[in-house]
């Protein structure tokens, strides 16, 4: 986006830029989990779908050290929050020295927390774009991608945006053809799950083997591809659902109103449900309960997506 420019100071300093980028959630329209590997991560397949659920980011130059301010609640401003965590991992990729410096981002969050929607990856993906541009780093996309991945697994498939899939640890991401445009239901419960919480409990219940005989047949939808529908399913559905029955209630909710398919995404605690057009602001008013967080939304390609993260 073209950046806001702050009035020049009486003194006739350069002008300070401030730069807006808004990142947008995703969900996962499949999630297959294999085993863990050596260093303890799982081998995983996945969709993954931009949706027009998007934090904002503030992006403003100022001297000093780097700082951090978030309006949204549960949110750190701290080193442990991603956004600082990607200024200071481009900061060394840059090769300088000592903390951050000469910026100021404000966070206002929109995307729920702990809800699988990847509002934090989103973040960071749009610190590095940002930052990349403001300290006039001039790096690469891929080099981009390679310090996202060291962030978390989600966080290159936001550099991306659109329709994807991500294999191995989910870091490696390959665009597909862009889904049509659909609408989307979130619901997010009065729960968070962590992604650590999901995949201990996927393990100890394959350690455990315990059956699946409750896995309901898989929704199949159709996204225009020449190879057919896609069959969504989320191995991590089960073992959460078993700990917090919720979800399934939500996916059965969704579905009674009329959704092509639902499923949770990610790592939960969050639900999507798909739906014809018009119908996602219809179904959501039925589905408002007071411990659900009900969102209407759609579906966004690639384009879209990497409007609302460029400079």
């Amino acid at each position: 986006m073209t950046p806001d420019r702050s009035a020049a100071a009486s003194n006739g300093e350069t002008m300070a830029r401030t730069f807006t980028l808004r990142p947008y959630a995703k969900i996962n329209l499949t999630l297959r989990v294999g085993a863990r590997d050596s260093s303890g991560y799982h081998d995983v397949r996945t969709v993954l779908q931009s949706i027009g659920l998007a934090d904002k980011l503030r992006v403003m130059e100022r001297r000093g050290p780097f700082a951090l301010g978030v309006s949204g609640r549960g949110v750190p401003e701290d080193r442990t929050n991603l956004v600082w965590r990607a200024a200071e991992q481009l900061w060394r990729r840059a090769g300088r020295v000592g903390d951050p410096q000469g910026v100021h981002i404000h966070l206002t969050k929109n995307i729920p927390v702990g809800a699988g929607l990847g509002g934090g990856s989103a973040n960071a993906a749009a610190t590095l774009v940002a930052l990349n541009k403001v300290w006039d780093v001039k790096l690469p996309a891929q080099d981009l991608v390679s310090i996202g991945a060291d962030l978390g697994a989600d966080v290159p498939f936001f550099l991306c945006g659109g329709t994807a899939v991500g294999v191995g640890r989910g870091a490696e991401v390959y665009p597909l053809t862009d889904a049509p445009r659909l609408g989307v239901v979130i619901i997010k419960p009065s729960f968070s799950v962590s992604t650590a919480e999901a995949y201990g409990w996927f393990d100890a219940d394959r350690a455990a083997e315990v059956a699946d005989g409750a896995r309901r047949p898989a929704r199949r939808v159709d996204l225009g591809w020449p190879t057919g529908p896609v069959q969504l399913d989320n191995d991590l559905q089960l073992p959460v659902g078993r700990r917090h029955p919720a979800v399934g209630e939500m996916v059965e909710a969704c579905l009674a109103q009329g959704a092509r398919a639902a499923l949770m995404t990610g790592s939960g605690s969050a639900v999507f449900g798909l739906f014809d057009g018009l119908a996602a602001a219809r179904a959501a008013r039925r589905l408002q309960r007071p411990d659900w967080l009900v969102i209407p939304t759609r579906t966004v390609n690639r384009r879209e997506a990497g409007r609302g993260m460029s400079l």
